[in-house]
């Protein structure tokens, strides 16, 4: 970069502010999978989940600079990602086709998130949910990548594809 003159926009933020951005990756990814994973027992799921996953997103394209960004966040890839979420989602709601819509197949089964819930409030156990948390994930999944998506097309608006 030239004495006195301004960053280019390529270039990105500094190095402390790049080094910050790697350090939040993490926290705000743990962050957003919980708020996913406990959507069931407290108010969040999939998509405040996914959204707190996706800002991740923006961040990384404010610190590291559009260009720089923009060829590492591959929108291929996020419409793949995006897909997948929406095919999940579907698949869990029509295996639960038996007796109703969204029926909860998993309920009362010895396997993952099947414990029956017993008699009186729920303390929080975990694992009561049936197919809420797979929906969540689902969910999850699926706006994160379509918010990605959406920024991406936000920072890089006007580019020559």
């Amino acid at each position: 970069m030239n004495k006195g003159m301004a960053p280019r926009e390529s270039e990105g933020m500094t190095p402390i502010i790049k080094t910050v951005a790697l350090a939040l990756a993490v926290p705000i990814t743990v962050f957003g999978l919980y708020i996913i994973a406990h959507g069931h027992l407290t108010p969040g799921g999939g998509f405040p989940g996914g959204a707190v996953i996706a800002t991740l997103v923006a961040l990384f394209l404010i610190a590291f600079g559009k260009d720089i960004g923009a060829r590492a966040l591959n929108k291929k890839m996020f419409s793949g990602l995006e897909t997948v979420g929406l095919v999940g989602f579907a698949l869990l709601a029509f295996l639960g086709l038996g007796s109703s819509f969204f029926n909860n197949f998993l309920a009362n089964s010895p396997g993952l998130f099947g414990m029956a819930i017993p008699f009186g409030p729920n303390p929080g156990f975990m694992w009561t949910a049936g197919t809420i948390p797979l929906m969540n994930l689902a969910i999850g999944l699926e706006v994160f990548a379509a918010l990605s998506l959406i920024i991406i097309l936000f920072f890089t608006e006007g580019e020559d594809k």
